[in-house]
């Protein structure tokens, strides 16, 4: 059986948001270039998520600089399927050189000559340059405290799609980012009773003196902040575009019938424990809302903005009794929960990539993008080179970063001394007088 050989200057894998900007990019500059997707394009949008989700962000906001939602009010959140259709759309408006059906198996350096040899479900592929857009959404992290109980229906938010989904009974979602607040929340609205495990959070407001978060994060310099805060690196943001877009405020929810609890700590023989830390993660999300209020009036006011105050956005619920007197443990049969929905992340998956860019956790090593294995770039990763690099147009300008770097890098390679421009001269002349011409009469 002959196997397929390709040989391309660069190699793009991943056909989502990151791989579709870095093809542009490469497009535009003249780069030979492919891009091999396992599944379709934006397949993570498309099947990766529950059935109702939107965008986090406005389509003002969320979406590349070359073409915008021409169907969305820009304030609108576009739902996944819009968003996949948006980024298929994209591809097609110039023509991305894109193999869908097609997954990388491996990849490694040459031995004693340039490039990669990758290895792929269709063929063998040789490439001088790999650019990884697989994103930070890759495999699914389930904490090992989960409990070994047949009798309890366990999913990761990857797998959730809809309340009609899971059993009867009640349901324990654990992690209150973005994902676990919009799922509790749809749960608890379809009838379930739910009991949300509320860690260390950013909350910001959805929208705040007529303006979306996005906007205000975007004046105030915090989507190009190029440097996390230390301690902050696993802290998760609590927003939502559902229903239009509301502003989380896990006090409300818990008047809406949520019960909340602190950090999952452990399971024993049915009964799963928590930290005492509720309040405390409350608190610490408080301050995070209340800092961008302040910061956002600091800036109306330095500007002379006509933007209409919002004293209500500074009135806090009372604390409810979940919070005054929090549980510190919950027998799950006893409480008739059936489920456990786990939003509690991901993790990158690298397995296929044989080469020297990871430090001794198998987490990349690279500036910008550019990693320490010479021809190997990442992109698509949470502050690849600011806060906003895994938003949707903060992967365009990243992208736009690493092709500058692989056309300059081109550039260098392609240069000839004097010696080697005279042999490729005569070569010419050569080639000129003696072979047959090739031209059509």
């Amino acid at each position: 059986m002959t196997v397929e050989r390709t040989s391309i200057d660069t190699l793009v894998v991943g056909a989502g948001q990151a791989g579709i900007a870095m093809s542009e990019h490469l497009s535009k500059l003249g780069v030979p270039h492919l891009v091999l997707e396992r599944d379709r394009i934006a397949e993570r949008w498309r099947t990766g998520r529950w059935d109702s989700l939107v965008a986090n962000g406005p389509a003002w906001h969320d979406r590349f600089p070359g073409m915008e939602f021409d169907d969305l009010d820009p304030d609108a959140f576009a739902s996944k399927d819009r968003v996949a259709d948006y980024f298929e759309a994209y591809a097609k408006k110039f023509n991305a050189p894109i193999r869908t059906g097609v997954e990388v198996t491996k990849a490694v350096r040459n031995a004693g000559r340039s490039g990669f040899t990758i290895e792929t479900t269709k063929g063998v592929i040789e490439a001088n340059r790999v650019v990884v857009t697989t994103g930070p959404f890759q495999r699914p992290v389930i904490p090992p405290i989960a409990p070994k109980d047949e009798k309890l229906t366990q999913i990761h938010s990857a797998e959730y799609r809809n309340p009609g989904q899971l059993p009867e009974g009640g349901v324990l979602v654990v992690g209150a980012g973005s994902s676990g607040v919009q799922i509790a929340d749809e749960l608890q609205r379809a009838g379930k009773k739910v009991y949300l495990s509320v860690g260390a959070h950013d909350r910001p407001p959805r929208a705040y003196r007529n303006r979306d978060f996005c906007w205000w994060l975007g004046v105030l310099g915090e989507w190009d902040a190029e440097v996390m805060r230390p301690g902050r690196e696993h802290v998760t943001i609590a927003v939502s575009g559902a229903r239009g877009g509301y502003t989380v405020d896990f006090r409300r929810l818990a008047a809406q019938g949520i019960t909340l609890v602190g950090l999952t700590k452990s399971f024993n023989d049915g009964v799963v424990r928590f930290e005492a830390d509720l309040a405390d993660n409350l608190a610490r999300g408080d301050e995070n809302y209340l800092a961008l209020l302040n910061a956002a009036d600091a800036y109306v006011a330095r500007n002379g903005l006509d933007l209409p105050e919002e004293p209500e956005a500074r009135i806090a619920l009372p604390d409810p009794e979940c919070v005054t007197h929090p549980l510190p443990e919950l027998d799950l049969a006893g409480a008739g929960v059936t489920s456990i929905v786990w939003a509690t992340g991901y993790a990158v998956d690298y397995d296929w990539l044989h080469v020297n860019a990871f430090d001794s956790n198998g987490k990349p090593k690279h500036q910008r993008g550019v990693s320490t294995e010479p021809g190997v770039y990442f992109l698509g990763l949470p502050w690849l080179s600011r806060r906003g690099s895994a938003f949707i147009w903060g992967v365009w300008h990243d992208a736009k970063h690493i092709a500058d770097h692989i056309v300059t890098q081109r550039k260098y390679l392609s240069y000839r001394d004097a010696s080697e421009r005279q042999a490729e001269d005569g070569r010419e002349i050569y080639e000129a007088k003696f072979l047959p011409s090739t031209e059509v009469h």
